[in-house]
């Protein structure tokens, strides 16, 4: 079934905020990296690649449904240098939040249109967004129990960095 015109915009502005999420991850891998701290930057850049992973999902789910995908501008992700590792986790969870409001409200806006179609998708994202504010809650959690402790830093920089590897082009289930 061929989704609303209207609806089809939504998509497209959540591939959109999917390609922004990943930048916004890189942008923080780099701070990391500015730190010295090459495990959370590769954290990072998973989380990045897993963002990619996901605006592909929406875009085959938009072009399943006989609609038509598109990027639109992308802003710059605004992350300051010099953050501390307490504030790269606290961006990151704030962009989870926002991603997780934006599919909360692709879902309200497929509802009210009766899109039953959509809801497998949407369900397996809402799924998905509960995943990823819980895990960056929790390694926030970790980074203000270690404070200023160097070598608990770097244990959090070493467990963070053994992360499996993904590429953009995995099957996310």
């Amino acid at each position: 079934m061929k989704m609303s015109n209207d609806l089809e915009k939504k998509f497209q502005d959540q591939i959109t905020l999917e390609f922004a999420a990943s930048m916004t991850y890189r942008q923080l891998a780099i701070e990391a990296d500015e730190q010295d701290l090459p495990g959370i930057a590769t954290w990072l850049r998973h989380q990045a690649d897993e963002e990619i992973v996901h605006a592909n999902k929406f875009i085959q789910h938009v072009s399943d449904r006989d609609n038509h995908s598109a990027i639109s501008t992308i802003e710059a992700p605004g992350v300051k240098p010099g953050l501390s590792v307490l504030e790269i986790f606290e961006a990151a969870l704030a962009h989870e939040q926002k991603v997780s409001e934006a599919i909360r409200e692709l879902y309200r806006s497929a509802d009210k249109e009766g899109d039953y179609d959509s809801r497998p998708i949407l369900n397996w994202f809402m799924d998905e967004q509960i995943e990823e504010e819980s895990t960056v809650s929790e390694i926030i959690g970790r980074v203000k129990m270690i404070g200023d402790d160097g070598s608990g830093l770097l244990r959090l920089d070493s467990e963070l960095g053994a992360r499996p590897t993904e590429t953009t082009e995995a099957d996310a289930g």
